[in-house]
């Protein structure tokens, strides 16, 4: 064990022989979202370009392509071995976006084009995310996922960094089509850093992990498995249940920010400066929590405390913006929710899978952080502009917003209780 690796698990917390396999996670998710984050802003400001008025619309049309890609998906995860589903689906989505850098390039003021990449970008940044969580919750049981999954997670963090200076450095340089051609190329790197995590697992097996010639089969079953899983899993239809909460809370807040920012910055230039400053803001308050605070807290306070902490503080924040609705509280609270979730929520989720079945790991996660998480954004969408035009008051939406963020703390603590049964449970018969 060198003397770099000892010092690595010392400072964050994992043992040694994690540390190589941790920074591989840490090197996966970098790569991922700085491609993914590069292009967010400029959706962002499409979004608002389409009319703030409109942006129901494209959360509807984002559910609909998600619910037309499961289907996709749990087909490739039935018949390609569950080590190869990564690489299969990233491959797909480095295409899709070589398609996009050319209509970019082709096509750069069309605006069904821009809708239609606002929609893609919104399935693929779910559908990648899972995918990639899907791996690790199949290669770590879940006293290693205490100690590395917050650590891996702040790639993601440091890669919601890079990803907007790198935009803005190369934006004029380059253009959006370039922007979508290095977005591709990072896509593609995380696939080998992904690769290694599972000959690393190959060659340190865990008695309660997977085999690597079980990893190296086909999961099998119907493509629309997981839809199945979810409703026969009490445990899972929980996990669904918080994933709607936690995309409803997130979808009245954004729509109260496109609201806020039209009203604020008029000019589109503003309007992605403002919101790249607010992501700089987010994952830097997000890595500071996951390298030093998140696993030591999963293993000392339990899964429980990262599912609870946030809802309860967004409580309060919606309850401050019903009594102050101005774009300096609606910041303050974006941040707060959007470090919190990446920091302590999004670990504290990925944990919960590491003790259910292989196939509901890859097909069952996936419908859940997708199908369910983009439906919800859909309702909640219509829910809150209804709310807008009947109250013509930001007040009533942000009432309601208190009582969706209280039942999504209770949903959390009652699956972290239900969680702590699942691993103590033989792996044949979890979930």
């Amino acid at each position: 064990m060198s003397l770099a690796q000892r010092g690595l698990a010392r400072l964050f917390g994992v043992e040694p022989s994690e540390a190589a396999p941790a920074l591989a996670g840490v090197l996966m998710f970098f790569l991922l979202f700085a491609g993914y984050f590069m292009l967010r802003p400029v959706r962002e400001t499409m979004g608002v370009a389409g009319g703030v008025d409109n942006l129901q619309w494209l959360f509807t049309g984002t559910f609909v392509a998600t619910l037309a890609a499961m289907p996709l998906f749990g087909w490739l995860a039935a018949r390609v071995p569950r080590r190869r589903v990564l690489p299969w689906t990233y491959g797909f989505f480095a295409l899709n976006l070589a398609g996009f850098a050319l209509g970019f390039h082709w096509l750069p003021d069309n605006l069904w084009f821009a809708r239609g990449f606002y929609i893609w970008l919104s399935v693929f940044n779910l559908i990648a995310i899972s995918v990639g969580w899907s791996v690790l919750a199949d290669l770590f049981p879940t006293a290693q996922a205490k100690r590395t999954f917050a650590l891996m997670a702040s790639g993601a963090s440091v890669g919601g960094l890079v990803g907007p200076l790198l935009g803005v450095a190369l934006v004029g340089r380059i253009g959006h089509a370039g922007l979508l051609w290095l977005s591709a190329a990072l896509l593609l790197s995380a696939i080998a850093a992904a690769q290694w995590l599972q000959r690393w697992r190959d060659a340190h097996p865990t008695p309660v992990q997977a085999s690597a010639p079980a990893r190296a089969r086909p999961l099998g079953g119907s493509p629309f498995a997981g839809f199945s899983d979810v409703l026969r899993s009490p445990y899972l239809l929980g996990i669904a249940a918080f994933v709607l909460l936690l995309a409803s809370v997130t979808t009245f807040l954004y729509f109260e920010q496109a609201r806020l920012v039209e009203a604020h910055f008029p000019d589109r230039t503003t309007q992605t400066q403002v919101f790249g400053t607010i992501d700089v803001i987010v994952q830097s308050l997000a890595l500071l929590t996951q390298l030093f605070f998140t696993g030591r807290i999963a293993q000392r306070l339990g899964v429980g405390v990262l599912l609870v902490a946030v809802p309860l503080v967004i409580a309060g924040g919606f309850l401050w913006l019903a009594l102050s609705p101005v774009f300096a509280v609606l910041a303050v609270v974006m941040v707060v929710r959007r470090a919190g979730e990446y920091a302590l929520v999004r670990p504290g989720r990925e944990m919960l899978f590491t003790s259910v079945p292989a196939q509901a790991k890859y097909k069952a996660k996936n419908f859940i952080d997708s199908v369910v998480y983009r439906g919800a954004d859909a309702v909640s969408g219509w829910v809150k502009a209804g709310l807008d035009a009947l109250a013509q008051h930001p007040a009533l939406a942000m009432l309601i917003g208190v009582a969706i963020a209280l039942t999504w703390a209770y949903t959390g603590a009652s699956l972290a209780r239900a969680q702590t049964r699942q691993a103590a449970a033989p792996p044949a018969e979890a979930g």
